[in-house]
Formats: C-alpha cells, structure tokens, sequence
C-alpha cells in the first residue's frame, strides 16, 4: 500500500505543479523539513488522483461484446448498455431473483391444504406473487444496488447506477413506489382474506425492514456473510411460504421452524452471488464468505449448507411417516450433487450462474414436495 501512495504522489507531483512546490521546499529546507501539512496535502491529492485513475480506467460497458439484452432485462451481469429508462428500471428491479419468491407462494399455499383452482384462489394468489416477487423483491433489489454503488463501481462498472444511466432522484423514486405498491397489495391481502389481525401487511413490513438493514449502513447485515446470507436465504425461502399459508390457512409453529431450517440452504444459495463480488468486497471491507475463508473454502461451504439441509428435511419428512415424500427429496437432491461437482466445485466465480440455472429448480421442486408433505 506503501509502494502504491508513494508512486501516486510522485504522479501527482509531475501533474498537478505540486514538482514546483516541492522543488522551491527543497531549495531553503533539507528534505526532513518538509512540513507534517504540506506532506498530508500531498499524500490527499495523492488519493484523489488515484482514485479518479481508477474511475477513469473503469469498463462503462458491458465486458460482453455489446452486452446480452436478454442479461440486461433480468438484470444479471453481462447485460448490454440500455437508454430505455423503462428497462433500466426493470433491470434494477433483476426479474432473474422474483421466480424463487414467486415458489414459496405457491409453496404456501399447497402447505396450507385450503388451496382450490377456482378463480377467486388464484387470483389472492397472483397478487401474493406480485408483492413478493416485483414489488417487494424489486424494491429489495433496488435498494441494495443503490447502497452498493460504491462496489459495483469496482465490480460491474457499467450496471445502470455507477455508470449513470439512471438519475439518484429516480433511484430514490422507484424504491419509495415499490416499498409503499408491496405495503399496499399486503393490506388488500389481508382484507381479501378476512385477516382479523394483518398477518400478511406485518409480514410484508418485517421483509421490507430486513431487506433494508441488509443493505444499508450502519447495520448493513450484508457485511457479515453468515448473518447476511442467513437473513437473505429467509428472505427468500421463508417469508414468501409464510405469506402463501397465511393467505390461504394458518401458519403453525412447525411450519416456521421447518422453513428457517430451510433457509440454511437459502444461505448458502446466497454464497453464490458473493463470487461474483469478491474484488469489490474485499476493497468496501465487506467481510462476505469468499473474502473471509478464500474461494477454497467458501465453496465448500456453501454446497454443505444446501445439501445437509435438504438431507436433513429429508430425514425429518422419514420420522414423521412421510416415506414417499422423503424418498422424492432424496431423489431430487441427487442432481444438485451432481451439478455442484460437475460446474460448482470446479470454478465457482466462472460457472456460478450455469450452476444456478442447472441445479436451481431441484431444489425449488424440493420445497413444493416438503409443502405438500406438509400439508397432509
């Protein structure tokens, strides 16, 4: 770090005048007499200019050949550049995180055992999704994109905040409309289903509180992989199931032990992202679980905490008579072993997203045969 201030000052001296100032020093004081103010000044521009280096270095396009428009609308990496203010939000918004949500409605529901395929059902059932997933998760999404500014400036230089393809104030906008449509369709919810007490809208308000100290400072749960992951892996397995059963019948506290059980795997689901990040973490001083125990480690990490859990729902579904159910898990988590040696354990920040798209929906269709075990 040393080395790197020193050869930034000596850069800014030949650039900024400050060689002059120097040289007129020297020339009525030994070198040691230089003043402790005027050295720190130096060592400031010193920063400042390296920093605006590598602002100036940094990609503003996608590292793609022109970027995928297929990538920018779901909002993952790899997404071309994009004017359309309209699909710029809908990129912060990353369509790609709504689908798991969008499950553990369905998930709830069939847990619920009142679910029927009749209009009125499904429609309480679209606007669940539609909270979860556009609403409540697009403005999770955006707010975290918002906070982590600063990093994807290091990381992902070209995604629509750091490059400056959408305004603070709009940012600030979108995040205040979905927080407040999400509030909304809960409370509508709640009437729907002849909710004596809001169980839906206080739902809605504790995701959309831990969505917030997941991101932003001075919490910022994010900077601790293991409470962070954790929060993120409930977040998504765990809320969206409870307000399916809410919806549709009554949570019950086994329901809620064994979706936070679940939300182990949900952990380590969300060690995968932090892959991707590892450069811009380590620099913001995030201590996500690559940067703490190295991608070694992390990896294997990660795979245990989804495997051991399934298997231990698995066994959980065998000691409470559910033979059949229990035997399904297990058949589906034998494809995701078999993805995570054959993709994830080989290179987890090059096949990290093959992997999710490969192993991904076993394991959602793992917690619709726990639902419905569940429910019977």
């Amino acid at each position: 770090m040393a080395t790197v201030l020193n050869l930034s000052s000596i850069r800014v001296s030949n650039k900024g005048g400050a060689v002059r100032l120097l040289n007129k020093s020297s020339s009525v004081f030994r070198p040691n007499s230089i003043s402790l103010t005027r050295r720190k000044s130096i060592i400031r521009a010193a920063e400042t200019n390296a920093k605006d280096e590598v602002k100036s270095k940094a990609p503003d396009k996608a590292p793609s050949d022109g970027g995928s428009s297929i990538n920018q609308i779901l909002g993952i990496k790899g997404a071309a550049q994009e004017t359309n203010k309209l699909k710029i939000r809908v990129q912060l918004m990353k369509p790609v995180t709504w689908p798991p949500l969008i499950w553990g409605v369905v998930c709830g529901a069939a847990a619920s055992g009142n679910f029927h395929w009749g209009v009125e059902d499904v429609a309480k059932s679209i606007l669940c999704m539609i909270m979860s997933g556009p609403c409540l998760t697009g403005y999770t999404q955006t707010i975290n994109d918002w906070y982590d500014r600063d990093i994807d400036a290091i990381n992902e230089p070209y995604r629509p905040i750091p490059s400056g393809a959408i305004s603070e104030s709009e940012v600030i906008t979108q995040i205040w409309v979905l927080l407040l449509g999400g509030l909304g369709i809960a409370g509508v919810l709640d009437v729907w289903a002849g909710h004596n007490f809001p169980t839906i809208f206080y739902l809605a308000v504790g995701g959309s509180l831990l969505s917030y100290i997941y991101s932003a400072p001075p919490l910022k749960l994010k900077q601790n992989g293991w409470i962070g992951n954790f929060a993120l892996g409930a977040s998504y397995i765990s809320l969206p199931w409870w307000a399916g059963q809410a919806l549709f019948g009554t949570l019950t506290p086994d329901i809620i032990v064994l979706t936070i059980l679940y939300s182990t795997a949900g952990l380590g689901i969300a060690i995968i992202n932090d892959f991707k990040s590892i450069e811009g973490d380590r620099a913001m001083g995030l201590q996500s679980l690559p940067v703490a125990f190295g991608v070694d480690a992390a990896k294997w990490i990660c795979v245990g905490a989804i495997d051991i859990t399934q298997l231990s729902v698995a066994g959980y579904l065998l000691y409470a008579g559910k033979l059949y159910y229990a035997l399904a898990l297990l058949g589906l988590i034998i494809p995701q072993v078999v993805f995570q040696f054959q993709y994830f354990l080989k290179d987890p920040i090059r096949y990290d997203v093959k992997y999710q798209a490969s192993a991904q929906p076993f394991l959602v269709l793992g917690l619709l045969v726990t639902a419905l075990a569940t429910s019977h």
